[in-house]
């Protein structure tokens, strides 16, 4: 097994030195760290983990509360996990997963054990428990989303308010006078999750702004709930002819269904959906909307963390990243009435 004297003797310095380029304890020059670097690549060698965290008082782990539920679209959520644990690879961390159904206690148990250096958590609600705890407990923490009140914590998100604004806005421009928003499933909206709530209150404000006609229909993800949707939208609001739609499961049967109730798009109807990029490739015709940065959230949460660790006392409060809307083939002026 590679040890760091090992190192020390391929790079020609001392094993204090590579301890240094390690554990960032000292300044080191530029050209001895490449120098330890490469060696360290050149003989593959790892720190021990044990030791690392003694030498450093930390445990180089990540805590990660993932939410596991049947109304959250997992695709999505994987994406930020996965980019969560690429991101924290880089920056030698491990990512230890905790469910959201452990709810405060979960937090308070890694902080008491000592297992993990921070905490990222995910699917914030706006009166979310866990936010006092974080506060109280000083663990180092950064959410993706933000509750009603983020004073004191570290959030980073999507503007979600700004991205149902700009599809709304979208609609309008293209002169659609009715719009709808078919969001996530019920149970979504009624905990207050952060992005839901916000996604309506964007899509609200948007709408009164343009002066138009809106719906509001919450949507379960199973096949039958889009066609019972589809079928309410063209036989009893036919008023409605544009469609804002935040819910990435239904765009499929969604489509399926219009179609079978003869309705185009976008002749008859004009969709702009909010979700991960590829939905617009993915379906036909090819979506205009609103990316969901899942990657780049995942890697920002992660980024704001590091910058806490290392006593960073200029990591920003809430970061919000700016909407922007994709051009596609599923939007285009009303039909002439």
């Amino acid at each position: 097994m590679v040890t760091i004297a090992d190192v020390a003797r391929h790079a020609g310095v001392s094993p204090s030195t590579v301890s240094y380029v390690l554990s960032g304890k000292r300044a080191i020059s530029a050209a001895t760290r490449e120098r330890v670097a490469a060696s360290i690549k050149a003989l593959g060698y790892h720190p021990h983990a044990g030791a690392r965290a003694l030498a450093s008082s930390r445990a180089n782990v990540i805590a990660l509360v993932v939410p596991l539920r049947t109304d959250m679209h997992v695709p999505i959520l994987l994406q930020i996990a996965m980019a969560i644990v690429t991101a924290a690879r880089g920056h030698d961390h491990d990512v230890l997963l905790l469910t959201n159904d452990e709810g405060t206690e979960g937090l308070h148990r890694v902080a008491r054990s000592a297992l993990v250096d921070a905490v990222i958590v995910m699917d914030v609600e706006l009166h979310d428990p866990r936010a006092p705890v974080l506060r109280e407990l000083g663990l180092p923490s950064v959410l993706i989303g933000f509750p009603a009140d983020p004073a004191g914590l570290t959030c980073v998100d999507l503007d979600f308010s700004a991205a149902a604004g700009l599809c709304v806005d979208h609609l309008a421009d293209l002169g659609h006078t009715g719009v709808a928003l078919i969001g996530p499933p019920a149970g979504v909206l009624e905990r207050g999750t952060g992005f839901a709530r916000r996604t309506l209150s964007g899509f609200e404000e948007a709408a009164a702004r343009r002066g138009l006609r809106t719906l509001v229909r919450p949507c379960e993800t199973a096949h039958e709930a889009a066609w019972a949707t589809a079928k309410e939208l063209r036989t009893e609001h036919p008023e409605i002819t544009g469609l804002v739609v935040h819910n990435e499961p239904t765009v499929p049967p969604l489509l399926e269904a219009l179609r079978g109730l003869d309705v185009t798009v976008p002749g008859d109807l004009s969709i702009v959906a909010m979700g991960p990029q590829d939905l617009s490739a993915a379906v036909s015709p090819r979506l205009t909307m609103v990316p969901i940065p899942a990657e780049e959230m995942g890697r920002r949460a992660v980024e704001l963390l590091m910058g806490k660790l290392n006593g960073d006392d200029r990591v920003p409060g809430s970061t919000l990243m700016a909407p922007r809307l994709m051009a596609g083939d599923s939007t285009a002026p009303p039909p002439p009435r």
